[in-house]
């Protein structure tokens, strides 16, 4: 029997030969939780989307249903497997040429069919992509942290063709969906986008400070700059429900998570930092996030 989609607090690792001078390429991957309590990141798929993924370390390969292969374009093989031109994993992680498996399956039918997720879910990440990386989960954070593992290719799947049957519990998908008409339940997968700012911070002892910024990004264009120590922020939000925006000091990058948490596309924010031997404030509007 198929036994997929079973969270896991688990750090993946390969035992490795002596790395490279160059440190290996580390990307913070932003995520939730669904209500069901899947890890649930975010992704492009040839350029279009984004789609909702969930991590499964149980899952052999990444797998999406038929209507999203047709969506992005997707050709398959005789035994449903085709490749991603560009698997784009919101937070700058771009795995080129990876394969996919065009499978309905049944996990995501059921889940989506009864809303239980809380969100859509458009498709599975499971080993042959998961494998390359080393993976923090630290539920504390709201982003992971994959690391490269630039000598280790994992092995092609092998076993699952077209003729490949979940046991016969594909029906169970269909069915759950059925059930939830006759149940009354529609499922709401309103979309939010998140905000956006293109920047990378560094938290040390004495405060958080802008590493980098992404070329023409938001950050960018309102005026932080590399090496700025970021002091408060004040939502404009606010300021147009109660009036003046309240600033709130930034001690630590945990600080800063929880000041931007809830921004959309379009909010507009106040950053006072510390630049040289004096302050600055800017005004942040937030771009659109994946």
């Amino acid at each position: 029997m198929t036994r997929w989609l079973i969270p896991a607090v688990i750090l993946l690792s390969q035992a490795l030969p002596a790395l490279a001078d160059d440190p290996p390429q580390k990307y913070e991957i932003p995520y939730r939780l669904t209500d069901t309590k899947h890890v649930l990141v975010r992704a492009k798929l040839n350029g279009k989307g984004p789609y909702n993924f969930i991590l499964d370390t149980g899952a052999p390969a990444v797998f999406i249903p038929k209507k999203v292969a047709t969506e992005i374009g997707i050709k398959t093989d005789r035994d449903g497997w085709g490749t991603f031109d560009k698997f784009e994993v919101e937070g700058g992680l771009t795995v080129d040429k990876a394969r996919t498996r065009v499978s309905d399956l049944f996990q995501l039918e059921g889940m989506n069919g009864m809303g239980l997720a809380g969100v859509e879910l458009h498709g599975v990440i499971g080993y042959n992509v998961l494998a390359r990386y080393r993976i923090t989960y630290d539920f504390a954070a709201d982003k992971l942290v994959w690391v490269h593992l630039p000598n280790f290719d994992p092995p092609a799947v092998k076993g699952i063709g077209r003729t490949n049957s979940q046991g016969g519990l594909e029906v169970l998908g269909p069915m759950m969906k059925m059930l939830a008409g006759f149940m009354g339940i529609t499922p709401n997968f309103e979309i939010h986008p998140r905000g956006f700012l293109g920047l990378e911070l560094d938290d040390r002892k004495d405060g958080v400070f802008v590493k980098k910024l992404m070329t023409d990004s938001p950050a960018a264009k309102g005026g932080l700059k590399a090496g700025d120590k970021i002091e408060s922020i004040a939502l404009m939000p606010a300021a147009k429900k109660r009036g003046k925006p309240r600033a709130v000091d930034i001690d630590d990058l945990r600080d800063f998570n929880r000041v931007l948490a809830e921004v959309n596309p379009g909010d507009e924010a106040q950053f006072k930092v510390r630049r040289g031997e004096g302050t600055e404030t800017v005004t942040v509007k937030f771009g659109k996030g994946l």
